[in-house]
């Protein structure tokens, strides 16, 4: 039984709302945002990651960074970039990707369905990127970055947000990426009663993306109660910020791997050692990597010494666990930990990993720069995604590559 409410956001006005937007801070180098806000002083970068408001060689502590967060919020509330709906709503968030649209309905989410697994997750986190989005949180007594959740395709949800897209939109913007975004408002009481019965009704609700907001969100609230020990559980501080998606609207892409050496292997050995794993072929040269994609579960694709091989899992290889039976886990256990030695591809620097939204010509500019061979996988599943959360496991590091990115800034819980 999941516990979904409508809220009052804090939005940017009209004529400011594509200025304002912005990919999530963790998508971005402090460099990379130095310069867009550079560029855009209005970008929610600004506050999402608040290091970039300060000089290049200056020494900047978490207290100076994040307190800056909440002084900018403050002041484009003040300023009247943003302004605070009056009534609570569930909000219509529609990205078009590549010709290809995803609805979400924008809403807050109970903590304590987080804690009790109704909110299920498939990553661990790490408690310091935890802590920088509490501290962020507490500064700006908001959440701005929404935490992407999945749930079961459910014909009255789609209904009510199909319905809510007929109406006028509150905003309608192309971003410099060629993704399009579009908001409305769901505000009719019955379509919200529906909605929240809808929810009401499911076993569960799955973190899509998000997982470092979702327990900083937890942990805020934790916090907060204990500072209020008399709360009600009504407080804004119990829900958090979220955008929900079907299950059938969305696509995971591959997240492919780079390797910078061979554990002490020339090619041709390491090679040997993928023919003694893999059914391996040959597919052809380097120069035509799309070529190379893989089509099936189960199927690598390597390039080696300029070479791309086709590497297949044997059917004894093949798991029906939740997690070993995935792509990224029979790579690894199979290839790269007994072969190189990867232990835990986390903290080793012999392996990077290249989000599929850069296609697989960013593997053959990796292997002619600082690499030596390459990976493409096929990407995993959503319903691989929700198997191991049911199961109650994580998937291992850099499964998942989401497109298209939630902008931040476009909906504000205040807390």
């Amino acid at each position: 039984m999941a516990d979904i409410r409508p809220f009052a956001a804090l939005r940017p006005i009209p004529q400011k709302t594509e200025r304002v937007a912005a990919l999530p801070y963790d998508v971005y180098s402090v460099e990379e945002s130095r310069r867009i806000v550079a560029e855009n002083p209005e970008s929610f970068l600004a506050i999402d990651q608040p290091q970039v408001n300060f000089p290049v060689n200056q020494q900047v502590s978490d207290e100076e960074a994040f307190a800056k967060a909440g002084e900018l919020l403050r002041a484009a509330k003040n300023d009247g970039v943003f302004a605070r709906d009056e009534q609570p709503q569930f909000y219509v968030y529609e990205l078009t990707m590549n010709g290809r649209t995803q609805t979400g309905l924008v809403a807050c989410a109970a903590v304590d369905d987080y804690l009790n697994g109704t909110i299920k997750k498939h990553e661990n986190t790490r408690a310091e990127k935890e802590e920088g989005r509490v501290r962020h949180v507490r500064e700006c007594s908001a959440q701005t970055g929404p935490i992407f959740l999945a749930y079961h395709q459910n014909d009255q949800v789609s209904d009510a947000c199909e319905a809510a897209k007929a109406g006028e939109p509150l905003f309608d913007f192309t971003g410099d990426d060629g993704v399009r975004h579009r908001g409305f408002a769901l505000a009719d009481p019955v379509a919200i009663e529906a909605v929240r019965a809808a929810f009401a009704d499911m076993d569960s609700v799955y973190i899509a993306d998000g997982h470092h907001r979702n327990a900083a969100a937890a942990r805020v609230a934790k916090e907060m109660r204990a500072e209020n020990p008399d709360y009600t559980g009504e407080e804004p501080f119990n829900y958090y910020l979220c955008v929900l998606f079907p299950d059938s609207e969305l696509a995971i892409l591959d997240y492919n791997r780079v390797l910078k050496s061979l554990n002490g292997l020339s090619a041709a050995d390491f090679l040997a050692e993928a023919e003694k794993r893999f059914n391996v072929s040959e597919i052809g040269p380097e120069g035509n990597a799309e070529a190379a994609r893989p089509q099936n579960k189960g199927e690598f694709s390597m390039l080696l010494n300029g070479t791309w091989y086709r590497l297949v899992v044997r059917p004894e290889d093949r798991s029906d666990d939740p997690v070993a039976g995935l792509d990224v886990s029979l790579l690894h256990d199979i290839l790269l930990e007994p072969v190189l030695g990867i232990h835990d591809p986390r903290t080793d620097e012999r392996i990077d990993f290249v989000g599929g939204i850069r296609g697989l010509d960013e593997l053959e500019r990796r292997c002619a720069d600082d690499s030596v061979c390459a990976f493409a996988l096929y990407p995993t599943s959503i319903a691989e995604l929700f198997a191991v959360a049911d199961a109650g496991m994580l998937m291992p590091p850099k499964s998942t590559w989401f497109e298209p990115k939630l902008r931040s800034g476009l909906f504000i819980h205040e807390i």
